[in-house]
């Protein structure tokens, strides 16, 4: 890997779409979401600024779905079924990047993970992003 911790690689689990992400603060922006989407898909992940992701191998094996307002653009491998990122609702022009998705990383390498309340999103509520807690990993080894 390069010097530039900014910059990672990644892929989809059968390795159909592989891709560059340029990662907008590194790991610091690390969450998970309690919508119902993110709720259901169990994803951490980090931020890259629009043009951050670039599709190296696959761009035509991806597909992506929207719900409620349609802002939000989530992307997945149309084969294995893998969500690698998604534009996101709170600012369209960031994306998150799927951790799991990124070459050496694991959401297991993070001790504790902030996740934010989607369920009263801000752009609904017309407040601030709130914290709804923290998602900790324990080894037990």
């Amino acid at each position: 890997m390069a010097a530039d911790f900014n910059q990672r690689t990644g892929q989809c689990h059968c390795g159909a779409v592989r891709f560059e992400a340029t990662l907008s603060a590194g790991l610091g922006t690390i969450r998970r979401c309690t919508c119902s989407y993110c709720r259901m898909r169990g994803a951490v992940v980090v931020s890259a600024e629009t043009g951050g992701v670039k599709v190296l191998q696959g761009a035509d094996t991806l597909t992506s779905y929207r719900f409620n307002t349609g802002v939000a653009q989530h992307f997945f491998c149309s084969r294995c079924g893998i969500y690698t990122h998604h534009q996101r609702r709170s600012n369209p022009n960031q994306y998150g990047v799927n951790v799991a998705c990124l070459d050496g990383l694991s959401p297991f390498d993070f001790a504790e993970i902030p996740v934010f309340d989607g369920v009263n999103h801000p752009n609904d509520t017309g407040g601030t992003t709130r914290l709804a807690g923290t998602l900790r990993f324990v080894c037990e080894s």
